[in-house]
């Protein structure tokens, strides 16, 4: 018996051995798996076009130390995805890390994805940022008469784009920018964070921008665009870190988003003088909602100065303001020409403003002295209503020009609660005629109030914008390294 006993404690042991050892080889085996393609991130987002191919950008050689650059490694995926483009179209991922990179061009049919702990950091070699002829519209650099530098995300010419994340971040390290442009050391205008030309159906949603040297969004010649739960972030007196900048573009929405600028939060265009006028492209059917800015020195949302192409049906709505310069500012000048017709605002709520309306017909700034001075703007069917205000040094500002006035002004149930230190005359109006409802403090004579019946006077379209009609989908991922 106890020979036996023996003898089946030694099988026990030899099979628990082997099993040890099965156990091993398996694990190896799928350890080797896992270096080879193992899942690394699961996660979903909503987005115009999901797509058929994914890969990281840890396939293509990226290093995200925060010091490696990776502008040749963004450029390599993004060609070699280009391919799927007729495939049902490529995403390529970030994951978590600081990815230092230079401007690096998009491609049609596709996603770029950043993880949440995900960070693009603006490259401060100018030697990794293409320059660019200046914008046909504008004739000249904003920041010098030549050319720009490209924006760090850069498309042209594309189709089906969408840049999102999980709330990923892009740095822009402006400083660095910043200092040059004070110092009068660019020989070329700064780049801006991203930027479509000539683009149809971009989407550019859930992300954080951060310290743009310049612009933080331009779409530029382009139609169906979404901007959507974006957060805009950059020092209050930073040059020229407008937010999102609208330019030449028809069927643009807006919404949930968050801004601290040292410019407008958002700033509506279509081309710079005799440029624009030429060019003739109108930015036209926007849609701005849901939208909170914070900008001492500028606006919450402009329309102009650089408006010569037109602009035209502008809606916004669900507007939140604090610490803001001025909610809405028309810019223009003699030379503009062009137009700014059609405007729709309702529901602003602004805290602590110097103004809540201000209307500007003597911009100064020209790209040249080449522009026409005969060539007048036409500033009409300006639409306010709803609108909540405390704590403002004055109610209004509006300044048409002399012999081309602002018309067909309409503004109704607003009420502004004036600052202990307000200024003594709460509106000044020249050269702009319109009408009011339900108006405090009571406007100036050139808006006549119209009565308690006529409040809701001033429009704003039932009819929703084809933009709003666009379908989002739900778009799920596995992302493994290769």
């Amino acid at each position: 018996m106890e020979l036996a006993r023996m003898i089946l404690m030694r099988i026990q042991v030899t099979g628990i051995a082997t099993l040890l050892v099965l156990v091993a080889l398996i694990l190896g085996q799928k350890g080797a798996e896992a270096r080879k393609g193992r899942i690394l991130e699961s996660f979903e987002y909503i987005a115009m076009s999901c797509r058929a191919h994914s890969a990281s950008i840890t396939d293509f050689g990226g290093i995200g130390d925060g010091k490696t650059s990776n502008t040749k490694a963004f450029q390599d995926a993004v060609n070699h995805l280009s391919q799927y483009a007729n495939d049902g179209g490529a995403q390529l991922y970030v994951p978590a890390g600081q990815w230092l990179t230079g401007s690096f061009s998009l491609t049609s049919h596709f996603t770029l994805y950043l993880h949440k702990d995900a960070v693009l950091l603006a490259s401060q070699d100018m030697s990794e940022w293409p320059v660019l002829k200046a914008l046909p519209s504008y004739g000249r650099g904003r920041d010098a008469a030549g050319g720009r530098f490209a924006s760090l995300i850069f498309g042209t010419n594309l189709t089906d784009v969408v840049v999102t994340g999980a709330n990923g971040t892009i740095d822009g390290q402006g400083a660095f920018w910043w200092q040059n442009f004070h110092k009068g050391k660019l020989k070329y205008t700064r780049p801006y964070l991203i930027e479509f030309m000539y683009s149809d159906n971009i989407q550019i949603s859930n992300l954080t921008l951060l310290n743009s040297p310049s612009w933080n969004v331009h779409p530029v010649y382009s139609s169906n665009i979404l901007v959507q739960g974006i957060t805009i972030i950059a020092p209050i007196t930073s040059p020229n870190t407008d937010g999102i900048n609208p330019d030449s573009c028809t069927n643009v929405r807006i919404e949930d988003s968050y801004i601290v600028s040292g410019d407008d939060c958002i700033a509506v265009k279509s081309g710079w003088d005799e440029y624009g006028i030429s060019f003739g492209m109108p930015t036209k059917q926007l849609v701005i909602r849901r939208l909170t800015c914070i900008s001492p020195y500028s606006a919450a949302i402009a329309l102009g100065s650089e408006m010569s192409g037109g602009i035209e049906d502008v809606r916004a709505e669900d507007i939140t303001a604090i610490h803001t310069e001025s909610g809405v500012r028309i810019k223009t000048a003699r030379g503009r020409g062009g137009f700014v017709k059609d405007i729709y605002v309702k529901g602003m709520t602004l805290h602590t403003m110097k103004w809540v309306f201000w209307m500007t017909g003597n911009y100064k700034a020209h790209a040249d002295n080449h522009y026409d001075p005969n060539a007048l703007p036409v500033i009409q069917g300006i639409n306010y209503r709803d609108i909540m205000a405390d704590n403002v040094s004055m109610a209004a500002r509006l300044e048409g020009i002399e012999g081309d006035p602002f018309t067909q002004i309409c503004i109704s149930n607003v009420t502004i609660g004036m600052a202990a230190k307000a200024k003594k005359v709460a509106w000044t109006c020249t050269d702009v005629e319109g009408i009011s409802s339900g108006v405090s403090p009571r406007p100036c004579d050139q808006l006549p109030d119209q009565g308690p019946e006529k409040i809701t006077a001033c429009d704003f379209p039932a009819k929703p914008l084809s933009i709003d009609r666009v379908v989002l989908k739900s778009c799920t991922y596995r992302m493994k390294y290769t």
